[in-house]
């Protein structure tokens, strides 16, 4: 379990408290959306919409076409 205390200022007043309660899992395999069954050096972790998860693999772009297009959005 999680306790974090932050004190802003010289006061020594808490100003947040965050705990984190429940049953909370620490690693990727605990998830229910992320499918890693064997992890290897270099995975990445990539969503597929068809599973809804998050699937360990060491290629950026399955399938034939091998093409990755990268969106970096708008500034």
């Amino acid at each position: 379990m999680s306790n974090i205390k932050v004190r802003v200022g010289q006061q020594n007043a808490v100003k947040v408290v965050s705990s984190l309660a429940g049953n909370v899992s620490g690693t990727l395999a605990g998830l229910s959306d992320v499918n890693i069954t064997n992890p290897q050096n270099g995975m990445v972790l990539v969503y597929d919409a068809s599973t809804a998860k998050f699937t360990a693999t060491l290629e950026l772009t399955p399938g034939a076409t091998q093409n990755l297009d990268i969106n970096g959005g708008s500034f």
